[in-house]
């Protein structure tokens, strides 16, 4: 039966696309967000960033946060500057490390802007502004309010939330909610992102059963990784590390600053302590990872390995580097040595930097740790490509590009089926989102056999649902989406643009003479015009 007090649940962000967490739910009462996440991976996606929210700031009396990961938290700032003025409330650990991650994020943006602005008035185009600045992050961690794993809180009238650790990174949780009704309560909860098992420094995940509506993370709904131990995985890193020593040349790791980079330097430490690898400089080029990193070492009693996470920490190897002047020096080293920089899908940071200046050597080695968005630099690696455009300049791609997997933070296929049925039963619906098409659709085939067919949703952006006692009902949208399900986590035309601009470079190059590259340009030209450019 509809009743006008059955609440609205929203989908702001990753829906069929793994990046920009943000869910609302609203009441006659109260109007809370579950996360909000910067958007990455194409320009089409990270533009939405800089509109406006598709709800009032001002109208939302609360934040639930999962996890400190900026595709779940990097909107915070913004949410405060726009008139949000409610608790934010999450994990001790989340709190520590969004005090340097939103901050962090704010200097990217407004160093990002910065250069942005400088070709723009080369080339007469209109400034811009960061969308947030480091005194907003500043702001918004003072809304922060910590909840203990397992403790029911109320977070407004007739809501209550309670966290379950999600073995996804440090402070990671899933969120249980509890929605008063006049026949029983509703139960909901959000996975927020799943952790695999086995994960080095974090345990397994946890939850509640019996709910009446699930939200689940999707990202590798398509995957099954190898069912690895530490120990096995720490061995096939071994075997990339000696390959890039044997080149004589630089690794290169593209790495989340948080989790992924300190699970690392463990089994560097570990393979270095061992003698399985040879000895070498392993540079940690992230001020953001060095400040999580000491974040990791004040939490160390909380975690799986702490003790040897402390003494990889205190490695005579490791060093930790701060300024810009430190970071290019690394590059003017000859030899074997290892470089771990954010960002983890080469989209900002320094990780451009080192990128741009090895790919072209066909001695380096760049081992891609995690997973990557479509349209993000990473992902473009991944897939092959001979050229890239980094900051404005063309790079050949000589160097060798592998994917390691077995670092991820996300639970595989089965992982994540286990993990739902562990749930059992969902007396609703499940949606599924932070995934893309491929894995949206795969995990949806593997749960048909747990949950019916017609009770598994995979929402679009800006989708919304009223959730009533005998399952959701869609809600007509006011407003037009923001972007159309077809152009999420897909290549877009800014990707085209670099592909073009590559490909005609390189086909002026290979002309002969003047006569053979005037032959290309009107070639070039005549293709423009039959497309309307």
């Amino acid at each position: 039966m509809r009743s006008d007090t059955d609440p609205i649940l929203r989908f702001h962000g990753a829906a069929r696309g793994v990046t920009g967490s943000c869910y609302e739910i609203e009441t006659a009462h109260w109007r809370i967000l579950v996360d909000c996440g910067l958007f990455q991976g194409s320009k089409s996606e990270r533009e939405l960033n800089y509109g406006a929210f598709p709800f009032p700031p001002e109208a939302i009396d609360a934040v639930i946060l999962t996890h400190a990961h900026i595709d779940h938290s990097g909107l915070l700032p913004k949410l405060v500057k726009q008139g949000f003025s409610g608790p934010i409330l999450t994990t001790l650990a989340t709190i520590d490390l969004c005090s340097v991650m939103l901050p962090d994020s704010a200097h990217i943006q407004e160093t990002e802007v910065e250069h942005l602005n400088r070709r723009n008035a080369q080339r007469g185009r209109p400034l811009v502004e960061p969308i947030y600045s480091q005194q907003d992050a500043a702001a918004c961690m003072t809304m922060f309010r910590a909840l203990e794993y397992g403790e029911w809180t109320t977070v407004a009238e007739g809501l209550r939330a309670r966290f379950w650790n999600a073995g996804h990174m440090l402070g990671s949780a899933s969120v249980e909610l509890e929605i008063d009704r006049h026949e029983a309560p509703l139960r909901i909860i959000f996975s927020g992102d799943i952790g695999p098992g086995h994960k080095l420094l974090q345990t397994d995940p946890e939850g509640p059963a019996g709910v009446d509506y699930l939200i689940c993370e999707s990202t590798y709904g398509d995957r099954d990784r190898p069912d690895v131990s530490p120990e096995q995985r720490r061995s096939l890193l071994g075997d990339i590390v000696r390959g890039a020593a044997e080149a004589v040349g630089p690794l290169i790791i593209p790495s989340f600053a948080v989790e992924r980079t300190q699970e690392l330097l463990v089994d560097l430490y570990l393979l270095m302590q061992a003698g399985k690898v040879p000895t070498a400089p392993v540079f940690v080029d992230s001020p953001l990872a060095t400040r999580a990193s000491a974040i990791f070492e004040r939490h160390a009693d909380e975690i799986e390995q702490g003790d040897v996470l402390r003494q990889a920490l205190k490695s005579k190897e490791l060093r930790f580097t701060e300024t810009v002047e430190q970071s290019k020096a690394i590059n003017r080293l000859t030899g074997f040595f290892v470089v771990i920089a954010a960002s983890g899908m080469c989209d900002a940071g320094r990780i451009r930097h080192h990128l741009k200046a090895n790919l072209w050597r066909r001695n380096a080695t760049v081992m891609i740790a995690g997973y990557q968005a479509q349209g993000s630099l990473g992902r473009i690696l991944l897939d092959g490509a001979r050229r890239v455009r980094i900051q404005g300049e063309e790079v050949e791609v000589k160097a060798h590009i592998s994917l390691f997997d077995l670092y991820s933070g996300h639970a595989d296929a089965g992982e994540l089926v286990a993990w739902v049925q562990a749930r059992l039963p969902v007396k609703q619906v499940a949606f599924l989102t932070h995934g893309e098409e491929t894995g949206l659709s795969a995990l949806s085939k593997r749960l048909r056999g747990l949950i019916p067919e017609g009770r598994i949703v995979m929402p679009s952006l800006d989708d919304a649902f009223r959730l009533t006692p005998g399952g959701s009902v869609p809600v007509a949208l006011n407003e037009p989406r923001r972007l159309r399900p077809e152009k999420v986590a897909r290549l877009d035309w800014h990707n085209d643009l670099s592909k073009l601009l590559l490909d005609i470079n390189e086909a002026v190059s290979a002309a002969a003479d003047e006569r053979g590259r005037a032959a290309v340009i009107r070639r070039v030209r005549r293709a423009l015009e039959e497309k309307g450019a």
